[in-house]
């Protein structure tokens, strides 16, 4: 099976056409899945394309392939989570002395494998508030080796200059690598704005049906794309071939799901702006980029094309007022993950950044009152009566 050349096309173009009408054994439109671990050889000494699945699988070819024209890429690698990708690019880029420079307000998954293998002495990792500009500088002073970038961040959905900081890291003699999960390459395009590498977990909004686990790392130069792939299979942290089919068939709608989601978002983000708005508000604080008294929406605007489809907001009240709220809730489930077609809400402290301490989530500015929101393709006014009841639920003493 070849890789159709999609290059050139739109992104939706891409998403769709990757792979389709490429079959020449039985002609099928849609690319079949590859579940051999194993291919023969030609003959003695002489492999074909692909010989063992770890390293190599015709339908993880072009998942990989469709990553790369998406993000603008050189190569792509995908992985089995989007942990694994962080980790292959600890592996191959950083060395026990070597430094590496993360958000201090980054997805706790990467806060602790950051942290645990740094206490291991792996390599060592300063997080920093990439939004003072003193404070990055003097981590860039001590000359990483990499450069993680989070913007939109999880949970708070700070937003930092891509471009800005690509340029000082460059200086520094790092390389960057931004973390695209939140916006997918619909609405931002890390490469373009300097960045040498992406990361994805894949299971959130390119998957976008909450029942895959895959990660994917996106690099500029191919070399290092090429890199990846060696790492990748040495460390056995590929893609599955039942998982490259179904990563596959998320992508196909992946412009069109987004930008619902989207939408959706922004009639949430504007009814709960003027709940907080409210003299007896619930809503103590909003984070949303979209709204325009948000600290990096000026920033937002420029690198992205558009705002999102995530959200968090502080819910006044105690831990009796915070279980009301949850139990009531019908169309949101409590649940951790993001990205998929159903509307999600988590307890930040409790659930996706529970593997960082209690210090490390104040100083990142994660109080124990954060609920995090994924919205999804439901009917914006369902999603609205359903927080709506549940505020009331709250307010029920």
């Amino acid at each position: 099976m070849g890789c159709k050349q999609i290059a050139g096309f739109k992104q939706a173009t891409i998403a769709v056409q990757s792979g389709i009408n490429v079959d020449e054994q039985y002609g099928c439109v849609v690319p079949p899945v590859y579940l051999s671990s194993t291919y023969n050889f030609t003959g003695f000494n002489e492999p074909r394309a692909h010989d063992y699945s770890r390293r190599g699988n015709p339908g993880r070819d072009v998942v990989q392939q469709v990553l790369a024209e998406l993000e603008g890429g050189a190569g792509a690698v995908m992985t089995s989570s989007g942990m694994s990708a962080i980790h292959l690019l600890c592996t191959v880029f950083l060395q026990p002395g070597d430094l590496l420079v993360a958000p201090h307000d980054c997805y706790g998954g990467s806060y602790r494998l950051f942290d645990s293998l740094s206490r291991r002495g792996a390599y060592n990792v300063i997080f920093v508030d990439q939004s003072d500009g003193s404070a990055l500088k003097q981590a860039l002073a001590q000359k990483p080796k990499l450069v993680l970038i989070e913007t939109p961040s999880n949970p708070l959905l700070r937003i930092v200059d891509i471009r800005y900081i690509c340029e000082l890291a460059h200086e520094a003699g790092a390389l960057t690598v931004v973390d695209n999960t939140f916006l997918s390459p619909v609405l931002q395009k890390p490469l373009d704005l300097g960045a040498d590498l992406v990361v994805h977990s894949c299971t959130k909004y390119l998957n976008g049906h909450s029942d895959l686990i895959a990660g994917a790392v996106i690099a500029k130069d191919p070399a290092i794309a090429e890199d990846l792939a060696w790492w990748a299979n040495n460390i056995g942290v590929t893609g599955g071939a039942f998982d490259s089919y179904l990563l596959l068939r998320g992508i196909r709608t992946l412009s069109a799901r987004v930008l619902l989601q989207q939408n959706n978002a922004a009639v949430i983000a504007e009814y709960l702006q003027k709940r907080s708005l409210q003299k007896q508000s619930q809503v103590k604080k909003l984070y949303y980029p979209g709204l325009k008294d948000h600290p990096g929406h000026d920033i937002a605007r420029q690198q992205q094309a558009g705002f999102g489809a995530m959200l968090s907001f502080e819910l006044d009240g105690d831990e009796q007022t915070m279980h009301r709220f949850l139990s009531a809730l019908k169309l949101f489930t409590l649940a951790e993950s993001l990205g998929g077609v159903e509307s999600l809400i988590s307890h930040t402290a409790t659930m996706t950044h529970a593997g960082m301490s209690a210090e490390a989530r104040e100083q990142a500015g994660i109080t124990d009152s954060l609920l995090r929101i994924s919205v999804g393709i439901e009917d914006s006014q369902d999603l609205i009566a359903d927080l709506d009841s549940a505020f009331q639920a709250a307010a029920t003493r």
